[in-house]
């Protein structure tokens, strides 16, 4: 039985109403979506029925997953009971929302994630601090590249709280920190490490340290134990411009933003530390607001953030630093799969989709769940972020870098060496009608050698980008641009010049040479490269 994503309120069951089950039964049923509880205890199932009178209560998830009256079901028991209850939910047609982690084998997760998708049912994962309001502004300030380049994040989650004995500290507390470092850096690491503790039980680590390194050059590493002290819960994220603390134990100020800044004098690196900045944000209650994503993913069908294949990665994760702690710390490394090794000199990741009849050069790596469509050429040297679609029929220079959620489509070719920031849009088409195709009026767009692109940035089709120029963050280009011009804005007007380095050039008469050497003439309203000076 399947059943469709609706517009009205969902009724939802909760499985499982113990140590965190209660909360899912409080926040579920203040949104006023809460049906049925069900968990083994009739003691604690009499207390729910005597506080909310309005609900049923059930010892049974046959029986639950059998009503009319609930659509979706929160699971939240041990983790060794996930991949069990979440196969016989969404068997039953019921949309599913279950506590980290996913399940405890990776095999396990995609059957799960593939058996949502094909009941085109709703699978969200309880990966809680996604929806914290601080985060949430953490995740805008680097995306927004606030921080400058990423270079390392930090987290730590210590307590001495709830000790399990039916699943180690890593699997515990872990899950949430990995996945907003996943988040983060944007990829999944090309390399993970932990090593493990074990004082109560020798054969369940008590406290664990993993470290993660990206192909994009971030570091990070994750501390976490239940036997500490004091509760301590901190997010420490490092760019080259900023640095930012997240403390979740702090009452007021949770989120500061450092101004710190490492200056290279005399071929020594110096600090130079400067004052806390406070950033607010509206306060809410983030388990709330994660139950209140996962109701409106089911009313509209619209995927959560934390979904099946979000936690199908950091279940990934899990699993390997799991097996490095039972080989000593060894680290496991995350290369193509064995689908990919059959183009050789190419690394594709094992969720990314390549048609026949696309030719693709050495050393290009193609990142999740990108699509390479028919007819498409891709050079050598290239590196394809998550989420991008390039085709049909498109064409890709050597050594060009296409970050995360951009589209390349038929029409739009990228000479050589090119850089599409996060998120930015190409167009083919000026008046696109959905219920009129145009295919056939598809306009070309040309990207020249060394081109640069800024996140959230619209190029309209039909136009043409000068070698080298530069389009900055947000800018809705209208018009062609001239080699080596810095444009911003919307609509975007050129705002100067700019070298091969990056560099913004400062123009004395007719020439500007750059810090880095190389030298330009300007004439009749646009400049060329001549030379480089001395």
């Amino acid at each position: 039985m399947e059943r469709a994503h609706t517009d009205r309120e969902p009724g939802v069951a909760t499985i499982g109403a113990g140590y965190w089950g209660k909360n899912l039964v409080r926040n579920f049923h203040s949104l006023g979506v809460l049906r049925i509880v069900c968990d083994s205890d009739s003691a604690a199932l009499d207390k729910f029925k005597e506080q909310y009178q309005d609900i049923g209560v059930s010892s049974s998830p046959d029986e639950v997953l059998a009503s009319d009256d609930v659509d979706a079901v929160a699971i939240a028991t041990p983790a060794e009971t996930h991949y069990a209850l979440v196969e016989k939910s969404l068997l039953a047609g019921k949309h599913v929302f279950v506590e980290k982690p996913l399940c405890l084998d990776v095999d396990d997760g995609e059957k799960l994630v593939n058996l949502a998708k094909e009941k085109k049912l709703t699978l969200m994962i309880g990966h809680l601090l996604h929806y914290h309001p601080a985060v949430k502004v953490l995740k805008r300030l680097v995306n927004e590249g606030a921080l400058g380049r990423l270079q390392y994040i930090y987290s730590n989650r210590l307590n001495l709280g709830k000790i399990r004995t039916e699943e180690n500290i890593l699997w515990s507390f872990a899950p949430h920190d990995i996945s907003v470092l996943l988040s983060l850096a944007g990829q999944m690491p090309d390399s993970v490490s932990s090593f493990g503790s074990h004082f109560l039980n020798k054969h369940i680590a008590d406290v664990t340290v993993s470290n993660l390194t990206f192909p994009s050059g971030v570091a990070a590493h994750i501390f976490v134990s239940w036997l500490h002290p004091f509760k301590e819960q901190k997010l420490v994220v490092v760019g080259d411009k900023k640095m930012v603390v997240f403390d979740d134990v702090e009452p007021e100020d949770k989120l500061l933003v450092y101004p710190h800044t490492v200056h290279w004098r005399n071929g020594v690196p110096v600090p130079d530390k400067k004052e806390a900045e406070k950033i607010s944000f509206e306060k809410a209650e983030p388990l709330r607001e994660e139950c209140r994503q996962f109701i409106e993913s089911v009313k509209t069908g619209v995927s959560p953030y934390t979904d099946g294949r979000e936690g199908l990665n950091v279940l990934r994760i899990l699993s390997a630093c799991q097996k490095s702690m039972e080989n000593g710390g060894k680290v496991i490394e995350f290369g193509p799969s064995k689908r990919e090794r059959e183009r050789p000199g190419v690394q594709t990741h094992e969720t990314a989709v390549i048609d026949e009849g696309c030719e693709i050069g050495e050393r290009t790596k193609i990142w999740h769940f990108s699509h390479v469509l028919r007819g498409s050429k891709i050079g050598s040297g290239c590196n394809i972020g998550q989420n991008v679609v390039i085709g049909p029929n498109a064409r890709v220079g050597n050594g060009c870098k296409i970050q995360n959620n951009v589209s390349v489509y038929e029409g739009v070719t990228l000479e050589d060496d090119v850089f599409c920031g996060p998120s930015m849009v190409f167009t083919n088409v000026i008046n696109p009608r959905s219920h009129i195709a145009r295919k056939h009026e598809y306009k070309p767009t040309v990207v020249r050698k060394g081109a640069t692109i800024g996140a959230n940035a619209t190029i309209l089709c039909g136009i043409e980008l000068g070698r080298y120029c530069f389009i900055g963050a947000g800018a809705v280009v209208l018009r062609d641009v001239p080699d080596y011009a810095l444009v911003v804005g919307n609509p975007a007007a050129q705002k100067g010049w700019i070298c091969e380095c990056g560099a913004k050039l400062d123009f004395q008469g007719e020439t500007a040479v750059c810090e880095c050497g190389l030298r330009y003439d300007a004439a009749d309203g646009r400049i060329s490269r001549v030379g480089e000076s001395g």
